[in-house]
């Protein structure tokens, strides 16, 4: 299976919880800042990740977002943060 880039991003209240779920992504993201991580993962990792980090939060307070990027679609960026992103870079290659 090919491997997509994908944007993870998380909104946690609890912050034992948010250490957590920053851990777990840590062990898969390519990329990221605080809450908002860029990956490479098959579909099936995603759904794997998805579970595992579903285990972690709590739906009542939490907000988790998983968001597949398309190849060849336009980015934007605003701010100070770095803008050459891997999916950027992707998106130049093709």
């Amino acid at each position: 299976m090919q491997r997509k880039p994908i944007v993870i991003a998380y909104d946690i209240h609890n912050p034992l919880r948010r250490r957590r779920v920053h851990r777990r992504l840590a062990q898969w993201r390519i990329d990221g800042q605080k809450s908002v991580h860029e990956c490479l993962l098959t579909e099936r990792e995603a759904e794997e990740l998805y579970a595992q980090l579903c285990e972690l939060i709590e739906p009542a307070s939490d907000r988790l977002l998983l968001s597949w990027l398309i190849p060849g679609g336009q980015i934007d960026g605003r701010g100070q943060g770095q803008t050459d992103s891997l999916f950027r870079r992707l998106v130049r290659a093709h």
